[in-house]
């Protein structure tokens, strides 16, 4: 039985309908004929088809299952979920994206800045040898640039300064399209040559976060340094 939800935001998922036996069933307050499943248990796939989209169609979809595990308990798993915008302006890729880099004592932090594109749906990810990375990756928040229509977002990346001749992939998918932007080259350009002043503040701006993130961190560790000290001492001297 697969299960897709609706949430708008700000509210709970509500169940939109369920699909079970080839048989889809569409739950209360919702019109039935605007929607239409396709399931492949061969491709493991469920499509889920909403026709004559209007501005309230505006949410985000999940799929779900439940699974039976030991000792009778189930568990309803939720796909990552897709986010519907609706919206009579037409979508653009980023115009300008490059990744920017910054030594610091013995670590690289990389910084994938990707600029003003629409809708603001837009995925991050840092591979290297093809294989996606997580560890110490840190995606920035999307912000609005110079017009409200237009956003930009940044993903950063540290790394020790022993890996600097590793490459690295910093990629982004966009309803309009995909790119992976390495490390080992000049940064990539796509904008013009000329830059608005939001641009360059946002740049100053980014370049003030990662000081400030490198100062926080930098004031925890000297805080537990501190406090392990003192714990110390106070032992010998209870002691």
């Amino acid at each position: 039985v697969i299960h897709w939800y609706k949430q708008k935001e700000g509210e709970a998922p509500d169940r939109l309908l369920f699909v079970s036996g080839g048989k889809v069933t569409v739950e209360s307050g919702f019109q039935a004929n605007r929607y239409m499943v396709e399931r492949s248990s061969v491709q493991k796939r469920c499509v889920l088809t909403i026709k004559d989209v209007i501005p309230d169609d505006a949410a985000t979809y999940y799929c779900a299952y439940w699974d039976p595990h030991l000792w009778s308990t189930w568990i309803k798993y939720f796909g990552m979920g897709t986010k519907l915008i609706v919206s009579e302006k037409i979508s653009s890729p980023p115009e300008n994206s490059e990744i920017l880099q910054k030594k610091h004592e013995n670590q690289i932090m990389y910084v994938c800045l990707i600029e003003k594109f629409y809708p603001e749906v837009i995925r991050v990810t840092w591979t290297e040898d093809e294989k996606e990375v997580t560890d110490n990756v840190v995606k920035g928040d999307i912000w609005q640039s110079t017009k409200e229509d237009e956003y930009s977002i940044a993903s950063w990346l540290t790394v020790p300064a022993e890996s600097e001749d590793k490459k690295y992939y910093c990629k982004y998918e966009h309803e309009e399209e995909n790119v992976s932007l390495p490390t080992q080259v000049d940064s990539v350009k796509t904008a013009p040559q000329e830059e608005d002043c939001r641009t360059v503040f946002n740049r100053g701006n980014l370049m003030y976060q990662f000081m400030h993130r490198t100062a926080y961190l930098a004031y925890i560790i000297l805080l537990l340094k501190s406090s392990m000290y003192n714990i110390i001492i106070l032992f010998f001297i209870y002691r």
